[in-house]
């Protein structure tokens, strides 16, 4: 079995941070499923990662993912990761504020061999839209 800790360090290092989508193909499923909640119009399957990190680096040119801890139960893997960069172009509708938001991840990637076949996630959304001065606590 292939070391997929190195995996998943790829999958940030090389395509969140760096953008290279193509990667995705080499590294996920055909049948890859994606659990996690995402905007609207987000295409499904491994199609997904693709579309998120073209809106992330298109909005946020110096975007990164950074991986602070993983652990490894058999065929997954969970990550705690750190996701940052600077507001320089339209986000979900939101015009560039210039801001930058640093906020924590945490993602679950299963395999089947040394492809991922699923993902969950859950991104501290909340925060970013505060970092960004679009959102907040009321009051």
């Amino acid at each position: 079995m292939a070391d997929i800790q190195a995996v998943v360090r790829r999958l940030y290092d090389e395509v969140f941070t760096q953008g290279n989508v193509g990667l995705i193909d080499e590294v996920m499923h055909d049948d890859f499923v994606e659990h996690e909640e995402l905007p609207p119009g987000i295409p499904p399957g491994r199609e997904a990662p693709k579309a998120m990190t073209a809106i992330m680096r298109s909005a946020f040119p110096d975007f990164r993912a950074d991986v602070e801890e993983m652990l490894q139960d058999g065929d997954k893997v969970i990550a705690r990761v750190r996701f940052s960069g600077t507001h320089q172009g339209e986000f979900m509708g939101i015009p560039a504020t210039g801001n930058r938001f640093d906020i924590n991840v945490i993602d679950i990637l299963e395999f089947q061999g040394d492809k991922a076949i699923a993902h969950w996630g859950l991104m501290d959304t909340a925060k970013m839209m505060e970092q960004l001065g679009v959102g907040g606590p009321p009051g």
